[in-house]
This record gives structure tokens, C-alpha cells and sequence, in this order.
């Protein structure tokens, strides 16, 4: 619930490590043998860096030189599992899972203090053709920026991330069924500044790595729920915001190992308990704020842009909440919103209005801590380009509890809901192309199909003993 300027300045690192600027200062590390290993990675469709691991000098000598990297595209086609699934355009069994190439972006270049000599670089998935991979992550949101970017338009994002530190390893937990976990806090510590000592070396050794990483967090704080974590990040361009959140994932994940904790971005980890993933937006056009208000009152760009959000989001819901425990979060009386509704300073809606004058900006509070930043930031920016399109007209806002306005079109209850509204319109398709559509659903029923006669621990206890 930290509060974003869009207009923060992102500080230099701090540290000794630095971020390298390019391929250049890569191998100037490498020659004083600060960098053995390069870790080529892209995001997967859940979010997840995916990739090889590189001997330093290897990398490059021959993979940077070499025009990059050959990966299994099958990384951009396969449910959450790794399991190779069939109904893909990109590839399948019939197509025999060819490869695509990874092209290494030399301004992606990241030291990463959490594993020694270690550095990581972002990578762009291309088809054989020469082609960008439009499904890859990486590319629906380039596209959104490209598309901005004819217009005259820049967009600066801020993401908040929030998840639920536990006790014990991943191994442990899968071991016990996950029946056994606990949180690394009993309490609601929400903007506690004494914490127990576990999660404090946890978020210390969190904050010097990512700084280290040349990404330092804006602000870190505990939350409502015992154990929950959020992690804010300087304004900035959505494309290094959507990497610097899998860099936060990756540190979380290790970093919490090396202590023998379990760090979870489930959207629901506990029966209520939500972590989300807000989104924090401002446009710019020709460098003018488009959202500044005067004497109080919101620029028409702003007005068309709520209308976008409130208009288009409904139907891209399997993008920012693209799992079946994503919607065991939208529970009204909570922090996640249950309809689309704006309102000023209101947390109880899904379009929070923060700021005044040019600092005035937009926080879409939807995505969950499980969305795919450049997928969710992707949906975001497409439907605000919708409402200035289409000049859509704004209704008013909403003044006190939203959960309590029963004529607001309310949240998905289900993926499968979520699913239905996706393909509904022909929105998607428009705003995103047919092939990324296509190939989300198709996700999303994937997705579906896994839960669909997977017996839970919930079925156990409510029928073992009754049925």
C-alpha cells in the first residue's frame, strides 16, 4: 500500500557491485574475473526466467558474436509444469518442437550479488525467419510500448509486488504435502518497523542484492498478513519494470533458500490471504504529463484512459489473473478489488486515482502477485490506448465502499468466467492481435483443464468421512 511518485528519479546502485551498461563492461568484469558465468534468460508465459547458463568467456566469444542462442520454443508454449501440451500455433508434436532463437539485449546486462560471479542478461525470442516470437511476453508488451511510441506517447510504471515469506525449504514443503508450512511471522505486522530476526536478515540481504543488481527497491514493507512481504520500485519504463520484477522473483527465490525459507507469489496462498500486484501508470506526450490535472479537475487524456481500463480489463482478465487460485483473491472486504470501479484515493476499487497536479497518476489494482508482469502491463496499456481511441466518456466515481456497488460490473469469479469474457468480444484480438489471443486462451484452458479433476485436500475434508 506504498504510495509511488511518478516522477521519483530511479537512484544509482549502491554497493561496490554495480550495473553493467553493455557487453563492453561485461567483459571488463570478466577479464578481472568478477564474472564467470552469464545466465541467458527470457520470461516464460508464467512469468518466469527461463534460459542456459554460460561460461563468461564463452558467452562472449561466441554467443553475442554468433547472432545468440537456440531454446526449445516449447518454453513459450507449455503449461506451469513444463509439460509439453498440444493446440499451440507456435509449436507441438506435430511440428517436432523446433527451436527459437535468443537474441542477447546488451542493455539487460545485470550483475547478481545473490550468486556469486554471476551475471544475467535478458534475451529476445526471434523465429528462423528473422521474426520476433509475438507470443513471447517479452514482445506483447513491446508491441503495447511501440504502438504508444507512434502515437508520441511514453508510459512510466511502478509495480508493487507483494508475497508471503515461509519457514522451511520448497523441498520441505513439497515433501509434507505443503500441510506443514508456516509463515516466517504469526502477526499482522503491516508497517511494523520491528520485525522477527529471520525475515529481517531476509529483507536486508533482499534489499543489498537487488541494489547490487543495479534495481534498488524504493521502499520494502511488511503487510496485513503474517509473513506477507511488499516490494515497491521506482517509476520508470514499463519494459525494464516488468524484468526488474522477475530479477525481484529470482532474488526472493534464491536468496530465501540460501536461509531456508520459502518465498510464494501464489495470488492466494492461504485461505484469506492475497498478494497482488498493483500497477502504478502515468503517460506522457511530447514530455507533458497527460494526467496533470488543473484547478482540481482530470484532464480529458485521464478520463479516456479510466474508461479504457474499466472497459477493456473485464475482458482481459485471464492476463493478469491467469490462474484458477488468482481468484481466490477477489473477495470483497479485502484489498483486491471485486468489480470495475475507479475512485479517488479509494483502495476499494480496481482504479485507484492517487496524486494531485502533475504528480496525479493511476493505480490499477488488479493483477495478482502470480500475473505476468508484461502481460498484465500489456493488458493495462492496451486498454488505456482503447479509451483514448475511442474517447470513451467516464462515469463518476465511486465515493465509499465499492464492494457495496451491485451495478458495477464485478470481477470473474473463475478462470473459466474469466475465460468466457476473453473470447466474448473481439477486443483481444483487436488490441493484442489474433495470434497473442489465441494463444493465452489457449493457456487459460490449460490452465482449466489441470484443476478440472485434480481432487483437492478441500474435497477430501468436506466428503471422506460424509459422503
Amino acid at each position: 500500500m506504498t504510495r509511488i511518485s511518478p516522477h521519483a528519479a530511479t537512484p544509482p546502485a549502491i554497493g561496490v557491485v554495480q550495473r553493467a551498461t553493455g557487453f563492453d563492461q561485461l567483459r571488463l568484469l570478466v577479464e578481472r574475473g568478477s564474472v564467470t558465468a552469464v545466465l541467458l534468460a527470457v520470461p516464460d508465459m508464467q512469468g518466469r526466467l527461463k534460459g542456459k547458463r554460460y561460461d563468461a568467456r564463452h558467452f562472449l566469444d561466441r554467443v553475442v558474436p554468433g547472432g545468440g542462442a537456440e531454446m526449445c520454443a516449447y518454453v513459450f508454449a507449455t503449461d506451469i509444469d513444463m509439460r509439453p501440451v498440444d493446440g499451440y500455433a507456435l509449436t507441438s508434436w506435430d511440428s517436432g518442437y523446433g527451436d527459437v532463437s535468443l537474441r542477447p539485449a546488451p542493455h539487460t546486462v545485470h550483475l547478481l550479488p545473490w550468486m556469486p560471479r554471476t551475471a544475467l542478461v535478458y534475451a529476445d525470442a526471434y523465429s528462423h525467419d528473422g521474426q520476433p516470437v509475438d507470443v513471447s511476453p517479452r514482445q506483447v508488451l513491446r508491441r503495447q510500448l511501440d504502438q504508444l511510441s507512434a502515437r508520441g506517447i511514453t508510459a512510466q510504471v511502478g509495480l508493487e509486488t507483494e508475497f508471503v515469506l515461509y519457514a522451511g525449504s520448497y523441498a520441505h514443503a513439497q515433501k509434507t504435502g505443503y500441510r506443514e508450512i508456516r509463515p516466517t511471522a504469526t502477526a499482522n505486522l503491516d508497517y511494523a518497523l520491528d520485525h522477527p530476526l529471520t525475515m529481517d536478515a531476509f529483507l536486508r540481504d533482499l534489499q543489498k542484492g537487488l541494489a547490487g543488481a543495479g534495481r534498488p527497491i524504493e521502499a520494502i514493507k511488511t503487510e496485513g498478513a503474517p509473513g506477507q512481504v511488499e516490494v515497491t520500485f521506482p517509476y520508470g519504463d514499463p519494459l525494464s519494470a516488468a524484468d526488474t520484477h522477475l530479477l525481484l522473483k529470482h532474488a526472493a527465490r534464491t536468496i530465501g533458500e540460501q536461509a531456508g525459507l520459502a518465498p510464494t507469489f501464489m495470488a492466494a496462498p492461504a485461505t484469506g490471504v492475497g498478494s497482488g500486484c498493483h500497477l502504478h501508470l502515468s503517460l506522457r506526450h511530447g514530455g507533458t504529463p497527460m494526467f496533470a490535472e488543473r484547478e482540481g479537475r482530470m484532464p480529458d487524456a485521464a478520463r479516456h484512459v479510466i474508461a479504457g481500463l474499466l472497459d477493456a480489463l473485464p475482458h482481459f482478465t485471464p492476463l493478469y489473473a491467469p490462474t484458477a487460485n488468482s481468484y481466490k483473491r477477489f473477495v470483497p472486504g479485502t484489498f483486491a478489488p471485486a468489480n470495475f470501479t475507479w475512485g479517488r484515493d479509494n483502495r476499494t476499487c480496481a482504479v485507484r486515482v492517487i496524486g494531485r497536479g502533475d504528480a496525479l497518476h493511476l493505480e490499477i489494482r488488479l493483477p495478482g502477485a502470480d500475473a505476468n508482469p508484461y502481460l498484465a502491463l500489456a493488458a493495462v496499456l492496451a486498454a488505456a490506448q482503447h479509451g483514448l481511441d475511442h474517447t470513451l466518456g467516464l462515469g463518476p466515481p465511486t465515493i465509499g465502499n465499492a464492494f457495496q456497488d451491485t451495478l458495477a460490473p464485478p470481477v470473474a469469479r473463475t478462470l473459466d468466467e474469466a475465460l468466457a469474457d476473453f473470447g466474448i468480444t473481439s477486443l483481444a484480438a483487436d488490441l493484442l492481435t489474433p495470434a497473442v489471443a489465441e494463444h493465452y486462451a489457449h493457456a487459460a484452458w490449460q490452465e482449466i483443464t489441470a484443476h478440472r479433476t485434480a481432487v483437492t485436500d478441500l474435497d477430501l475434508h468436506r466428503g471422506f468421512a460424509t459422503a
